[in-house]
């Protein structure tokens, strides 16, 4: 990375994020169904009809929570308007989740990953949402990776001893940690998230229902929204698009490939680590994460965007449900999001020269689509000349690829340095 300092973004003050369903005028909720809520002034909300996400919208009102309920309301039936009348008439055809029969088929046991180091605070309300969840069939598996010391232990055992399993590994990489809780699931269906996350209590009933829609699906993700807004790096980092995939469901598949030329190497349209969920048996088919990836390694990330991969070219379908919601606490400090720009480039090179060595016939379509890539990577953000933050954004796109450069190189550190590419 380079040693000049990052552009800083415009500081605006805290903007509280807040869950509202048009169906429920008047009532706001606090990220992860925390509790009830009541903001004034400004708020950023996650806009539901009847408990499906339809996308984020800002609004103002000096007046009052009422005030603000109804100024959030009016902006969302404006900026949402395409997604409010896919979803009346979705509910015109289709039963609500609640009302339809489930069946056993319906119903699999899912075990939850979380992988945490060295953040009992963020683990703990984590853990607290996932015991929020409407699904009742689920096991929760929290892997230790690399601790500094006892705390995440000693806080599951005295916090959560009947309902979360607690397992320490030493090697520090999150490919190998989420391996440790893979060979320890029970469930035919193993979903990841992060110790920073909340997740929504109908993330795994979503993931479930996804599933059971069709057998040829192996692996399926989910939206991701802030869980803060507290910060100026934390605003800035929305602002450029976030982690949200969009609000539409959608499937991807060898079989029936999108028009896209870069598939099925833009793994990262796909989804994100913090919320993914694979069958149980099409993982461990696969040999698990590639453990020379992700943050820990040298290779600083790509394991998710490898296993995506791997999913779809071992002929499985990969679908994208964002019904199945997980709040993110974004990374609080400018400093902290630039490296974090820098390891998701180093991520996807570290992916990509994974991908290579584990199916070299496809090197040549890579090397067709690469040139196109990284001239996306690189202008992506002179399209925001008007944008104060113009020059924030075009530093955190350069030092993505640079990362991107790296990347190859920090993948094969790790497999020289015996981080190997298999399960663990």
């Amino acid at each position: 990375m380079s040693s000049a300092p990052v552009p800083p973004p415009l500081v605006r003050p805290p903007v509280p994020v807040v869950d509202i369903d048009l169906a429920r005028p008047g009532e706001f909720r606090l990220p992860g169904d925390r509790g009830p809520a009541r903001p004034r002034g400004q708020a950023r909300a996650l806009v539901r009809l009847n408990g499906h996400p339809l996308g984020m919208v800002s609004a103002a009102d000096a007046s009052g929570p009422e005030g603000l309920w109804r100024a959030l309301a009016d902006t969302a039936r404006v900026e949402l308007a395409g997604q409010l009348a896919r979803h009346r008439a979705t509910d015109r055809t289709a039963a609500p989740d609640a009302a339809r029969p489930r069946t056993l088929r319906q119903t699999p046991v899912i075990s939850v990953i979380v992988a945490t180091r060295d953040r009992p605070e963020r683990l703990r309300h984590c853990l607290h949402s996932l015991l929020r969840s409407a699904y009742t069939d689920f096991e929760i598996i929290v892997v230790d990776n690399a601790p500094a010391d006892d705390t995440a232990q000693v806080l599951v055992r005295a916090e959560f001893p009947d309902r979360v399993r607690y397992v320490r590994e030493p090697v520090a990489g999150l490919a190998r940690a989420h391996n440790v809780g893979l060979a320890r699931a029970r469930g035919s269906v193993v979903a990841f998230t992060d110790d920073d996350t909340l997740v929504d209590p109908a993330w795994l009933s979503a993931l479930a229902d996804t599933f059971a829609r069709d057998p040829r699906i192996g692996c399926v993700t989910g939206l991701i929204v802030p869980a803060e807004l507290e910060t100026p790096a934390q605003t800035a980092l929305e602002r450029q698009g976030g982690f949200a995939k969009g609000y539409v469901p959608r499937t991807w598949s060898l079989f029936d490939p999108p028009a896209d030329p870069l598939f099925p190497f833009t793994a990262g349209r796909f989804g994100s680590g913090a919320n993914m969920a694979f069958r149980t048996a099409v993982l461990r088919a696969l040999g698990g994460f590639d453990t020379a990836t992700g943050a820990g390694t040298p290779g600083r990330g790509g394991d998710d965007l490898l296993a995506f991969f791997k999913t779809l070219t071992a002929g499985h379908t990969l679908a994208y449900q964002p019904g199945a919601i997980v709040w993110h606490c974004h990374r609080r400090t400018m400093d902290a999001v630039a490296s974090q720009a820098f390891g998701y480039g180093a991520g996807l090179g570290a992916y990509l020269t994974g991908a290579l060595l584990s199916d070299p016939r496809r090197l040549p379509a890579l090397l067709r689509r690469l040139p196109r890539g990284i001239r996306y990577a690189v202008t992506r953000s002179r399209d925001r000349g008007a944008d104060p933050e113009a020059g924030w954004s075009r530093r955190l796109a350069l030092l993505e690829v640079r990362g991107m450069v790296y990347g190859p190189c920090g993948y094969l550190r790790g497999r020289l340095t015996g981080a190997g590419a298999g399960s663990h």
